[in-house]
C-alpha cells in the first residue's frame, strides 16, 4: 500500500472520525448559541462592535500563525495582487455579514439570521447553477422552490423582505465561493481577510474615540467583552477546519444545520421572537427543502 493510502486511511480512523465529530460540533455550538453572545452587547452599535471584532481577531489570529509557525502561506498570497484582491472582496463580503448577523442579533430578528443560515445550502445550489452553470436535478429544483416559497411567505409574515436572511445567505455564499478559489487554510485565510479590513477598523474606532462616542474604556465587563469577540470568531472557524480535514463531507453536511437550529430555539424561547403559523409555515417550507436536498445529495453519493 503505498504511503498516499496510508494517509488517507489513517484520516478516516475511528480516532481521526470523533475528533472531527467533537470539533464540529463544537464550532456548530458556538455559532449556534452566539447570539446570546451578542445579546449582552446590545448598547454598543453593530458597526463598533464589529470594528473591534476584527482588530481583536487579528491579534488572535496573529498568535496562532505565530506559535504554529503558519505565516508561510499568508504571505505567499500577500504577494500576489491577484489573490490578495481576492481577499480584500471576500473580506468586505465577510464584514458585511458580521454586521447584518450582528445587528439582526441586537434588534430582536434573531430568527432572521436562522433563517439566512437554513437558506444559505439551497443559495449555493442557485449560486452553483447562475455563476459556474451547474446543472440541477429535478429534486434539487424542487428543494430550491421549496425554500423560495418559504421566504416568500417570510416576506408576508413580516411585510417586507427578510432582508436580514437574503443578506446572509448571499454574502456568505458568495464568500464561500471566493473562498474556494484561493488555497489557503482556515487561519491564514481569516489573518489576511481581517488584515485586510483591520485599517479600515481602527481607523472607525479613532474616529469614534475622537468624536467622544466610544463605547470602549467605560464599563469593565462590556470592554472584556469586546476584546473576547475576536476569540468567539477565530475559534469556532478553527474548529470547523478541523472537523472538515477529518470528515466526509455528508456528514459536515448535516452537522451544519446544528447552527441555525440552536439559535432559532434561542430566539424563540430564550427571547420569544414571535412565531406566528404564517412564519412556521415559512420555516417548514424551508426545512422540507433541506430534507429533499440532502436525501438527494446521499443518493447520489452513494450510486
Amino acid at each position: 500500500m503505498s504511503e498516499t493510502n496510508k494517509s488517507v486511511l489513517a484520516g478516516r480512523r475511528p480516532s481521526g472520525m470523533r475528533d472531527g465529530i467533537v470539533a464540529a460540533i463544537a464550532a456548530y455550538l458556538i455559532w449556534g448559541l452566539v447570539p446570546i453572545f451578542f445579546k449582552q452587547l446590545t448598547t454598543v452599535p453593530a458597526g463598533e462592535i464589529i470594528a473591534h471584532r476584527v482588530v481583536w481577531s487579528l491579534l488572535v489570529m496573529t498568535a496562532i500563525l505565530a506559535f504554529s509557525r503558519g505565516f508561510q502561506d499568508a504571505w505567499k498570497i500577500a504577494r500576489e495582487p491577484a489573490r490578495l484582491f481576492r481577499i480584500a472582496i471576500a473580506s468586505t463580503l465577510v464584514m458585511g455579514n458580521w454586521l447584518t448577523f450582528v445587528y439582526g442579533v441586537n434588534a430582536g430578528r434573531i430568527l432572521e439570521t436562522s433563517l439566512g443560515y437554513f437558506i444559505l445550502p439551497l443559495f449555493n445550489v442557485a449560486l452553483g447553477v447562475i455563476v459556474l452553470k451547474e446543472r440541477l436535478r429535478s429534486l434539487q429544483w424542487l428543494a430550491v422552490a421549496l425554500a423560495t416559497m418559504g421566504v416568500a411567505l417570510e416576506a408576508v409574515s413580516l411585510g417586507e423582505l427578510p432582508w436580514i436572511s437574503l443578506v446572509l445567505a448571499s454574502t456568505f455564499g458568495v464568500y464561500g465561493l471566493l473562498r474556494k478559489q484561493l488555497p489557503l487554510d482556515a487561519a491564514s485565510g481569516l489573518f489576511l481577510e481581517t488584515a485586510c479590513i483591520t485599517p479600515f477598523a481602527l481607523a472607525y474606532l479613532a474616529w469614534l474615540a475622537f468624536d467622544g462616542h466610544a463605547s470602549f474604556g467605560l464599563v469593565p465587563y462590556r470592554d472584556g467583552l469586546l476584546i473576547a469577540s475576536g476569540a468567539i470568531t477565530a475559534i469556532p472557524l478553527l474548529l470547523f477546519a478541523i472537523g472538515a480535514r477529518r470528515l466526509p463531507l455528508n456528514v459536515m453536511g448535516f452537522l451544519q444545520y446544528l447552527a441555525p437550529t440552536l439559535s432559532f430555539l434561542v430566539a424563540v424561547f430564550v427571547y420569544g421572537e414571535p412565531m406566528n403559523s404564517v412564519r412556521l409555515t415559512s420555516f417548514a417550507l424551508i426545512w422540507i427543502g433541506l430534507a429533499v436536498f440532502t436525501v438527494d445529495l446521499l443518493r447520489h453519493r452513494q450510486s
